[in-house]
């Protein structure tokens, strides 16, 4: 399984997500925001409002929620004015890193991500130098359930994804960026508990790392998940899954 999405698992596993709803219900509302502004407030003709709506109806996202951040967007109810921007940069071991950010101030997120990065043995890149090493994917987390990984690999496949991994009762399934909403509305038509979908950029090469550059790593990118403007985080580190999971037992 790619570093990304055992890193994701393990924190889901570890009920972070949970504990953290609040934020994740606010960074969907931002998403939701600004790709109404930028499509318009009707999701059939939308794309990007399309995935962020799947996005949210994956994490329960309550439908007044959703309501208020279309017609934010939409300019019917007023609104902090979101500016997105993707940041990349480098963290111990020259793994490296993609920001995804919402923000209302871009000098304040920068000083932030600068600060961040220099605490935990990292440092900012330029635009490019690090995006090339990635292409964007549909990522969707199901719950594995009674199902063998044989039929949920069939189940997959007939829904159209392009991958499946699986690790402790949790399929991460692989689609192309445009058949996100598609495949993940074929895998509940089939019965599978989708519990997250999204765009996310996956790595074509990835870093190996272990012991104390492994370990800061993972405090890099939760130091980043913790800072208000940050939508996604992406990285190419190669971590064991023994490792990852003893990090997060701490």
């Amino acid at each position: 399984m790619s570093g990304h999405s055992k890193w994701s698992t393990i924190k889901r596993k570890k009920g972070a997500a949970d504990a953290k709803r609040g934020k994740i219900f606010s960074r969907l509302a931002k998403e939701i925001t600004i790709a109404a502004k930028i499509g318009g407030g009707d999701p059939e003709g939308n794309p990007r409002l399309r995935t962020a709506l799947l996005g949210a109806r994956a994490q329960n996202l309550p439908k007044e929620n959703v309501e208020r951040a279309i017609k934010r967007g939409t300019g019917e109810l007023p609104g902090v004015t979101y500016e997105e921007t993707r940041y990349e940069g480098y963290g111990p071991g020259g793994v490296a890193v993609i920001i995804d950010v919402l923000t209302d101030n871009k000098n304040r997120i920068v000083a932030e991500l600068r600060n961040v990065l220099t605490k935990n043995n990292g440092s900012m890149a330029e635009n490019g130098a690090v995006t090339w090493n990635f292409d964007q994917k549909g990522q969707i987390m199901v719950a594995i359930g009674d199902l063998s990984e044989d039929d949920l690999f069939e189940k997959a496949i007939e829904a159209g994804a392009d991958d499946v991994e699986t690790s402790d009762g949790t399929a991460v399934i692989y689609t192309d960026s445009t058949e996100l909403q598609s495949v993940s509305e074929a895998l509940g038509d089939a019965g599978l508990s989708v519990e997250e979908a999204k765009l996310v950029m996956l790595p074509k090469t990835t870093t190996k790392l272990e012991g104390k550059e492994a370990r800061g790593v993972l405090r890099l990118l939760e130091a980043l998940e913790e800072l208000d403007d940050v939508q996604d985080l992406f990285s190419n580190f190669d971590i064991s899954e023994e490792e990852m999971a003893a990090a997060f037992s701490d």
